[in-house]
C-alpha cells in the first residue's frame, strides 16, 4: 500500500510535545492515541490502514511500517508537524499481534523489521525516546507448541527465554533491536511487555473463557490488562525520568482466573518455584519494575 498523509486541525491550545504513534488504528493504538491527546500531546498517527483513528490527530500516514519508505514518511510528517520543538517521542505499536495471522516467517519478518526500522529512524534523527509494545509472549510460554513451565513465579523481566514460536521470537528480537538502538544512538528505549489486552466485550469474552476452562489459559499464565491501563502505561513510559534501555512487565495486579493463584500453579505448573509473597489471586507476572521505574500500577480489576 502506498503512503497517504492526511492533515487535520487539532482544536484548542496547541500541545507542547508531538508524538508519533505507529499501529494507531489497532485495538491498543486507538486507546493510546485518545489517551495521549487527552493528556495534552499532539499526535501523528500511522498504520497500514486509516481506520477511524485520526480524529484529533494532527496528521495520519498510511503504509506498511515494515517498509523503509513508509517509516521515512512517518518521521518526516511527524517532524514537520512538531516544528521547531522537534519530535518528543515515538510510540511503536505496529505489529501482527498474534501468530497465525500470516505465515510464521512473515510474522517474524514484519514484526522485527518494523521495530528495527522505527527504532533506527528515531535514533538517526535524534528522537530522545521510543516506547514500544513487546509482549509477555517473549518469555516463550504463550504460543509454544508444547507445555512449557516458568522457572519461577511471579515471572520477572530476567526470566530465561523459552521461546519456540516465531511470534515470541519476533518480540525477543524486537527487544534486542531496541537495546541495539540505545547502544548505537543513545536513544532511551522502553519495551512494555503486555499480556492479553482488552476491554468491553473482548475482555468479557476472555474472562468467560478462562472461568469456564482455566487450563486453556495456562500457557498465558492467566495474565490480562485493561486497554485503558495499557494506554496509561505508555504515557507513563513517555514521561518517566529514564535513560538507557528497559524491558518492563505491564499487567493487571490479579489473574484472570477464579481460582487462587497457588491452586492454579499446583494444577498446571507443579514444579515451578514460588517466590516470596506470591499468594491470593496475584498476577503471575512481576510488576515491580513498572512501579519503580515508571511509577505505574494498573488500576483496573475485574473482581
Amino acid at each position: 500500500m502506498s503512503e497517504r498523509t492526511e492533515r487535520t486541525t487539532t482544536a484548542g491550545t496547541a500541545p507542547t510535545a508531538t508524538v508519533l504513534v505507529t499501529g494507531a488504528a489497532g485495538g491498543i493504538g486507538r486507546t493510546v492515541v485518545a489517551h495521549l491527546i487527552g493528556a495534552g500531546y499532539r499526535v501523528v498517527g500511522a498504520d497500514r490502514e486509516h481506520g477511524d483513528t485520526d480524529e484529533g490527530c494532527a496528521a495520519f500516514v498510511t503504509g506498511d511500517l515494515a517498509e523503509a519508505k513508509t517509516v521515512t514518511e512517518c518521521f518526516a510528517t511527524a517532524r514537520e508537524t512538531a516544528g521547531e520543538a522537534g519530535l518528543a517521542g515515538v510510540v511503536h505499536l505496529a505489529a501482527y499481534p498474534a501468530p497465525g495471522i500470516v505465515a510464521e516467517d512473515e510474522t517474524l519478518r514484519a514484526n522485527l523489521l518494523a521495530a528495527y526500522l522505527v527504532h533506527q529512524e528515531a535514533g538517526r534523527t535524534g528522537v530522545p525516546r521510543v516506547v514500544a509494545a513487546s509482549s509477555a509472549s517473549a518469555v516463550g510460554l504463550a504460543w509454544a507448541d508444547r507445555d512449557l513451565h516458568p522457572a519461577y513465579v511471579p515471572v520477572d523481566e530476567e526470566h530465561p527465554n523459552l521461546t519456540v514460536d516465531s511470534y515470541g521470537l519476533s518480540k525477543v528480537m524486537s527487544e534486542e533491536a531496541a537495546a541495539f538502538t540505545t547502544r548505537r544512538w543513545g536513544t532511551t528505549t522502553v519495551m512494555l511487555r503486555f499480556p492479553f489486552v482488552g476491554a468491553g466485550d473482548r475482555l468479557r469474552e476472555r474472562l468467560d473463557e478462562v472461568h469456564r476452562d482455566p487450563a486453556g489459559n495456562r500457557r498465558e499464565l492467566w495474565g490480562w490488562l485493561h486497554t485503558e491501563d495499557a494506554a496509561a502505561s505508555v504515557a507513563a513510559a513517555l514521561d518517566a525520568d529514564l535513560e538507557g534501555h528497559h524491558v518492563i512487565n505491564i499487567c493487571a495486579p490479579d489473574s484472570a482466573a477464579l481460582e487462587p493463584s497457588l491452586n492454579l500453579l499446583a494444577a498446571h505448573h507443579p514444579d515451578t518455584r514460588v517466590r516470596e509473597g506470591f499468594s491470593g489471586h496475584d498476577a503471575f507476572f512481576d510488576t515491580t519494575r513498572s512501579r519503580e521505574l515508571l511509577g505505574f500500577t494498573a488500576r483496573h480489576t475485574w473482581r
